[in-house]
């Protein structure tokens, strides 16, 4: 029974180690995304639909 008191132990001990490293690379910094804003713009053509409404109305236009 001891064996399990000290598996227990252990584990809380190990997930604290854990959590107190994912709380301190969060501050740091380590999850921030530098990459995604300068390749956002890129991408911005793709992103816009077109309203399909703006597409009939261009499309009797042209007749």
């Amino acid at each position: 029974m001891s064996v399990i008191y000290l598996l227990i132990s252990i584990s809380i001990l190990v997930a604290i180690v854990f959590f107190i490293a994912f709380i301190r690379a969060v501050k740091t910094g380590q999850y921030d995304d530098d990459y995604t804003p300068s390749v956002r713009m890129l991408f911005d053509d793709e992103l816009i639909k077109e309203n399909p409404k703006s597409v009939q109305i261009t499309k009797e236009k042209q007749i």
